[in-house]
């Protein structure tokens, strides 16, 4: 006996097919194909470029003076404005003097005193001497009244030394600037006792011009080394850079400077090699102790490969781009390749990554269109003018 089957899955089979020619939506063997991305393309041609190189700085004045208490008193008046601009020989402040004036006034009656006892040593001497070369009065009276009036013309001279002295002392309770340029706030009120030579009042810092120091690896000086000795990079001589200064709101300062001190020995502490660059600064934009951006240039980068930043992307594994490759038929693909890159190479006023290896002359690297791109994906290149300071052509379609 046989069992009865129903004709139902059969017809279902069969009319689907049917329905979906009738629709018009049967996919084309491989489904749809996506139209090719468009991308502009640049060729990879070496070239120099500017190096520029950059550290973090900190201005300090070109001169930086403690200004001490030269002698010991009381404190009694601050005779400037804290923080203000200040002239070479300006008034700072006021030790009590009357002590040292009393000094000063004693000394000058030992000095008097001592002239006066002078004046009759030689009345003396010029009395005996002749009465000893008639033979009147022995030769040791003659020869005392000598030794008595170059005893009194000594003592002389050390009265005057001492009032010298103390006449230096009681200038020092007028304590005055030593040099020109920006004060700093009084480190001691009025009133405070001042220890001669070692009370430290205030700070004076000239800043025009202004220094701004800045430490360089250890790391960076052999890479710039090496690249010398290999014909890539050169150098300016004697340390000849234009020297650019950043603030930390990113503005530009306006006037450029140079280099003034490169020390030659590795700070141990840091590991770095300190450098000193000198800026004009007469109105007294940059104060002392402030943070900024030291750009040096001047170096130029030999033969070197550099893209547009946007061209080089970041993966998995590092930074790669996309270069114009052929799949089996011959036509246009987006292939990844992986690079090195160096440091950035700011020309023509644009931003380049330096591609250290991972190209070479002649390979057409996608600079635009490269956001949606995967590996192997067809590609339609545009062409187009690449971004001015790029190390290439533009590629011929």
């Amino acid at each position: 006996m046989f069992a009865k089957h129903s004709p139902a899955p059969l017809f279902v089979a069969i009319l689907i097919p049917m329905l979906l020619a009738g629709c018009g939506k049967s996919p084309p063997p491989g489904g749809f194909a996506p139209p090719p991305a468009q991308v502009t393309t640049l060729v990879v041609v070496p070239r120099d470029f500017p190096a520029a190189f950059e550290y973090v700085g900190q201005t300090q004045g070109s001169k930086d003076v403690e200004v001490r208490a030269r002698v010991t008193g009381i404190l009694e008046k601050r005779l400037y404005q804290e923080g203000s601009l200040v002239k070479a020989g300006q008034p700072l402040f006021t030790i009590d003097p009357k002590l040292y004036a009393a000094q000063v006034a004693a000394a000058e009656a030992d000095l008097t005193r001592a002239v006066a006892q002078k004046a009759q040593s030689d009345r003396e001497r010029a009395r005996l001497v002749p009465l000893a070369e008639r033979k009147a009065i022995g030769q040791k009276e003659a020869d005392d009244a000598t030794s008595n009036a170059e005893l009194s013309a000594a003592n002389v001279q050390a009265m005057q030394a001492k009032l010298d002295e103390l006449k230096i002392n009681l200038g020092y309770t007028h304590v005055v600037a030593p040099i020109s340029g920006l004060s700093s706030r009084s480190m001691k009120s009025e009133g405070s006792l001042a220890t001669a030579n070692d009370t430290l009042l205030t700070v004076i810092s000239q800043t025009d011009p202004i220094w701004v120091g800045f430490n360089v690896s250890e790391n960076d000086r052999l890479r710039f080394t090496r690249a010398v000795a290999e014909g890539a990079l050169t150098l300016p001589k004697d340390n000849a850079y234009e020297v650019t200064v950043k603030l930390s709101d990113g503005q530009i300062f306006p006037r450029r400077g140079r280099i003034n001190f490169s020390d030659t020995r590795v700070n141990p502490t840091t590991g770095t090699y300190e450098m000193r660059a000198e800026l004009p600064n007469a109105d007294l934009a940059l104060k002392p102790g402030q943070f900024v951006r030291v750009v040096l240039r001047g170096a130029v980068r030999k033969n070197a490969i550099a893209l547009p930043q946007t061209a080089v992307l970041d993966g998995p594994q590092g930074k790669f781009v996309y270069i114009v490759g052929k799949d089996k038929d011959g036509k246009d693909i987006a292939d990844q390749r992986p690079v090195v890159v160096g440091d950035w190479v700011d020309a023509d006023g644009g931003n380049f990554w330096q591609i250290d290896s991972g190209l070479k002359s002649g390979d057409t690297v996608i600079i635009e269109g490269i956001a949606k791109l995967q590996p192997g994906a067809a590609i339609a290149v545009g062409g187009g003018v690449p971004k001015a300071g790029a190390s290439s052509a533009p590629a011929q379609k």
